[in-house]
């Protein structure tokens, strides 16, 4: 097996929808990742001395022409991805891409074609490794695309998951009122049901007697 047992679960796991960007193209809504995000994940999944990214052809698709006043150009290109497993095996992909730039300036406009051609290019290239790297949004259905829930909410859960009484849970609200106060609102609501569900659940296991003395 070329990659360690932690790689191939992060490369097998579902994407997570919050870093899905959309785009309207012909008419269309286009599910995307952006080119920094796949960098961050080549550099968490590989690591930053793990794998190489290499512009092997850059192309001019025509002349540049005027469109409302703007110079418009584009460019295709192919760039290769060479990983290096922790076996010391290589992994070579490569992917091809295409850039537009229009802008007044020809010179910009060349600048933002070139740029985009090899991000499309890389992102394809890394695409073919996995869900990280936007695999799972060629799938019509996105059914490895799902809402992943952030870390200090999994961590919040968990804490009231062990809390065993009322007092437990209030005691553990109170010093922790700072963190909840700047989640989101959807992160705190999701925290304040898990309390809620867990706070009915340890009255209903509470002894009778008990119940009488905290009323």
């Amino acid at each position: 097996m070329s990659f360690t047992p932690e790689q191939n679960a992060a490369l097998s796991a579902p994407l997570d929808r919050s870093v899905v960007a959309e785009r309207e193209q012909g008419g269309k809504r286009l599910s995307y990742i952006e080119a920094w995000h796949a960098i961050a994940e080549a550099n968490r999944v590989f690591g930053f001395d793990g794998w190489n990214r290499e512009t092997v052809e850059l192309r001019q698709l025509g002349a540049p022409r005027e469109v409302n006043g703007k110079m418009r150009v584009g460019y295709s290109a192919k760039v290769r991805i060479t990983v290096l497993t922790p076996t010391g095996s290589l992994i070579v992909r490569e992917g091809c891409g295409f850039g537009s730039g229009i802008d007044r300036d020809e010179d910009q406009a060349h600048e933002s074609a070139l740029k985009e051609a090899e991000s499309d290019a890389m992102k394809r290239a890394l695409m073919t490794f996995g869900n990280p790297f936007g695999l799972a949004l060629y799938d019509k259905t996105q059914a490895n695309v799902v809402v992943v829930e952030p870390a200090a909410v999994t961590a919040a859960k968990a804490a009231i998951d062990l809390c065993r009484s009322e007092d437990e849970l209030t005691q553990w609200s109170a010093d922790n009122k700072a963190a909840l106060d700047s989640m989101g609102n959807d992160d705190r609501a999701a925290v304040r049901k898990a309390y809620a569900a867990r706070l009915a659940q340890v009255r209903t296991n509470t002894p009778f007697d008990q119940q009488k003395e905290a009323a």
